[in-house]
């Protein structure tokens, strides 16, 4: 597909500014675009008051309704004082559509990565994580899916493997071990047996994790869905086992002031982690159409990108196989 044909192309500033005034605000007319690729995200100036930052759904990834649900659980998230940048209320409504594109508003909140080294600040963190998991399990989502073996492995696997993408030498061994993977990341989860589900923010690395000197507040709940409460945990997670270790212990420590560990889903990181790095790979494929798909992922579909790939998957065949971490007191 050619740039000019890729429906981001449409977003021009003229188009951007008509969008965000067909809601009933006045737009300046200065425009700044913010670090997202998923959907596009922009700061907008507005006349005599502080920016709005407007996100423009990437068509087709999400129906109305899923984009809804996930507004409505960030609104309560707020409602219940957790620090969550929801989407702005206008008229009643948080989503918008302008000429066949999607989108909301959200206050402009600044702040800094968090230093996930510091175990007070892993602590802190936990312990919001404990209030989002509490008010999350309190229903379930009808209409954003789950994050599973299947959703995450399978579908990712074929997704890759029709993309044509793979250099024809690699093929076999990515396909081998991708498989490999699945089917220990559904033997983790048989260890781990019926875990709950709930709706957990889904995507908490430390780019969505803005840190003032008031505390945390969480941004970008785009790839929430039903998934364990490990799913938010474990990528708060890195360095040796033993780093791990201690900083698993410490996000506990604060997590289960609000909410209930189930001490099974110790069982789930490294299962996690895996579908992850399978995901990825499927969800670069799926975009390699973008026109801003060059600049920001260059070494994607490299002969080093796949092979490195492969031997990513085959470590974590290890890593899968070993005892679980110890959640602290657990």
């Amino acid at each position: 597909m050619t740039e000019s044909l890729h429906p981001f192309a449409r977003l021009t500033p003229d188009f951007l500014l008509d969008a965000v005034e067909s809601v009933g605000v006045r737009a300046s007319g200065s425009l700044m675009a913010l670090g997202s690729y998923e959907n596009r995200v922009y700061q907008v100036g507005l006349d005599d008051e502080p920016p709005l930052v407007a996100k423009f759904y990437r068509p087709g990834r999400w129906r109305r309704e899923a984009i809804l649900e996930e507004h409505a659980f960030s609104l309560e998230l707020a409602d219940a004082e957790i620090p969550v940048v929801p989407p702005l209320v206008f008229g009643g409504h948080t989503l918008f559509e302008h000429d066949g594109f999607l989108f909301s508003l959200f206050a402009r909140r600044g702040g800094r990565p968090p230093e996930l080294d510091n175990e007070d600040v892993l602590e802190w963190l936990g312990r919001f994580l404990g209030r989002i998991h509490a008010l999350g399990a309190c229903r379930r989502y009808q209409a954003r899916g789950t994050l599973d073996a299947a959703s995450f492995g399978d579908a990712a696997v074929t997704t890759v493997l029709e993309s044509g993408l793979l250099p024809a030498e690699l093929v076999e061994p990515w396909q081998v071990v991708a498989r490999q993977c699945v089917d220990a990341v559904r033997a983790a989860y048989a260890r781990a047996g019926d875990v709950r589900l709930i709706r957990v923010h889904g995507d908490c690395h430390a780019g969505n994790l803005m840190w003032t000197d008031a505390g945390p507040h969480f941004v970008d709940l785009d790839d929430s869905r039903m998934a364990p409460a490990m799913q938010d945990i474990w990528m708060l997670l890195s360095g040796s086992r033993s780093e791990q270790q201690a900083q698993l212990a410490a996000v506990l420590a604060g997590y289960e002031d609000f909410a209930e560990f189930d001490e099974r889903e110790l069982h789930l990181i490294e299962a996690l982690r895996t579908l992850r790095l399978i995901h990825y790979s499927a969800w670069l494929a799926a975009r390699v159409d973008d026109p801003a798909f060059g600049s920001a992922f260059p070494w994607f579909g490299t002969q080093r990108y796949w092979e490195e790939q492969v031997l990513t998957l085959r470590e974590q065949l290890g890593a899968l196989s070993e005892p679980p971490l110890w959640g602290g007191n657990h």
